[in-house]
């Protein structure tokens, strides 16, 4: 499904709602005035469904709140702590993006951690059912996405699981997602054919340490804390192979 874009945006993430139980842009004032919450700014100018808001100097907008119609959920293909029957096409979905002044910063850590504190207070909506991750086509439970998130805000490692995904294959595990950060993917190679948990664990401290190292320009060497040492191979301009030493 193709997204449409807001003013040279798109969603960094959709809310999913079941049938006329979308939020109106009034239930925000509740979740902003919470510990550690956001500012709501122009309500009595905002459009209708759209609302603004604000956090650490930081604007973001939403989009899809009732009675506006709803918006089309962005495409995902990686489902985590939902039912194997879950379905994102029988709910409505809200958008969450980036204000105008921060398009084009929407990878930048510190605007990262601003949008998932605010995400994590929006997980707590009544009725709401499913969080997508647009960068990673991932669809995620509210308290999976909260939890998640809340460890890395609290200085723990980055959500490899919620911010990105990692899909296991009969040859490794590979991460989508990645390259909306880092510009670059990953392939991680398993050294026995099918990936074992440690191939899993390997993942996402490797995720971690890309993340807060950046793209890598040549072959290198890494050693990952309580993992070991893994090879990097850059292949391309936004793939890296890797493999367990």
């Amino acid at each position: 499904m193709v997204i449409e874009r807001a003013a040279g945006r798109e969603p960094l993430a959709a809310l999913l709602f079941g049938r006329d139980a979308r939020p109106a842009a009034d239930a925000l004032a509740d979740l902003a005035a919470g510990p550690d919450g956001f500012t709501l700014l122009n309500t009595t100018k905002a459009p209708q469904g759209t609302a603004e808001l604000l956090r650490d100097g930081l604007t973001f907008d939403m989009a899809g709140l009732a009675p506006a119609p709803p918006l089309a959920a962005p495409d995902a293909v990686h489902r985590v702590a939902l039912p194997n029957d879950f379905s994102v096409s029988a709910l409505e979905a809200t958008w969450f993006m980036v204000g105008p002044h921060l398009a084009g910063a929407e990878s930048l850590l510190p605007v990262l951690r601003v949008a998932a504190a605010i995400l994590r207070h929006l997980a707590g909506f009544d009725g709401l059912q499913a969080i997508v991750w647009r960068p990673a086509r991932i669809v995620m439970s509210p308290q999976w996405f909260a939890e998640a998130v809340g460890v890395w805000l609290a200085g723990g490692p980055f959500p490899a699981l919620a911010l990105t995904a990692l899909a296991r294959s009969e040859h490794g595990i590979a991460s989508e997602g990645l390259a909306f950060l880092t510009g670059q993917e990953f392939m991680l190679h398993a050294r026995g054919g099918t990936p074992s948990r440690e191939d899993s664990r390997i993942a996402v401290r490797l995720t971690d340490w890309l993340v807060a190292h950046g793209r890598v320009e040549r072959p290198r060497e890494v050693v990952l804390a309580g993992i070991g040492a893994v090879w990097l191979e850059p292949e391309g301009q936004n793939k890296l192979n890797v493999l367990p030493r």
